[in-house]
C-alpha cells in the first residue's frame, strides 16, 4: 500500500461501485497493513485532514474486502509490517470502496494495465486518523494475549494486506493500547 498525499476526491474515476456502505449496515473493525518506509502512521498524520487513500492493494481478496465489505464509518487498526510489526494506530473509514486511480497510471508503480476506467480491477478506500498510540503494539505482545489467539493477523501464512478484525479484537486492541498512554490526533 502507498497513500497518497495529494487530495484523493482529486482522482475519482466513475464506476458502478463508486459509493458503497458496507453490506452489514453497521460499522465493522478492520486490520490495514503498511510498510512504514513506504508510508507510516505518521504520513497519515501529516495528510492534509489526516486523510488519504488507502491505494495499492493488488490482492484480489484484499481488493474484494475494500470493494464489498468496508464501508463508511468502520474503524481501522493500522499496522506497519516489516522490521518491527506492531499496531501503531486506529482510523475510520470516510470514502467506501471507488476505483483505485494508480492502476491506471503509467507513471505509478502500482500500475495495472488491465484495469481502465471501463472496467476497474482494483479498488481503494479512504481512511482518516483518529489516534497514534503512544507506544506501539508488538506483534510479539498480541501473540501473548488469549483472547486474540483466533485473530487473523496471528494466523500462520496469514500474509494479507486488509483483514477483518472482530468488534472484541478491536476492543481488546484499543484497552492494550489505553494501557500505553494514548497520543490523540486533535479532530
Amino acid at each position: 500500500m502507498i497513500g497518497t498525499h495529494e487530495p484523493c476526491h482529486e482522482h475519482v474515476v466513475p464506476g458502478p461501485l463508486e459509493i458503497r456502505r458496507n453490506k452489514v449496515g453497521r460499522p465493522r473493525h478492520w486490520l490495514f497493513k503498511s510498510d512504514p518506509e513506504e508510508f507510516s502512521v505518521e504520513d497519515l498524520k501529516a495528510a492534509p485532514g489526516r486523510t488519504a487513500c488507502w491505494d495499492g492493494v493488488r490482492n484480489y481478496q484484499a481488493r474484494n474486502f475494500l470493494r464489498e465489505e468496508i464501508g463508511e464509518g468502520d474503524r481501522v487498526l493500522f499496522y506497519h509490517s516489516r522490521r518491527r510489526p506492531s499496531i501503531v494506530g486506529v482510523a475510520r473509514v470516510v470514502r467506501a470502496g471507488y476505483p483505485d486511480h494508480t492502476a491506471m497510471d503509467p507513471q505509478n508503480p502500482h500500475f495495472d494495465p488491465r484495469s481502465t476506467p471501463e472496467n476497474p480491477l482494483w479498488y481503494m478506500v479512504d481512511i482518516r486518523l483518529e489516534a497514534v498510540f503512544k507506544e506501539p503494539l508488538p506483534l510479539s505482545l498480541l501473540r501473548t494475549i488469549p483472547e486474540l489467539k483466533t485473530m487473523a493477523l496471528l494466523r500462520k501464512g496469514n500474509r494479507l494486506s486488509v483483514q477483518p478484525v472482530t468488534p472484541k479484537e478491536f476492543e481488546m486492541i484499543l484497552l492494550l493500547a489505553r494501557n500505553t498512554p494514548e497520543r490523540t490526533v486533535e479532530r
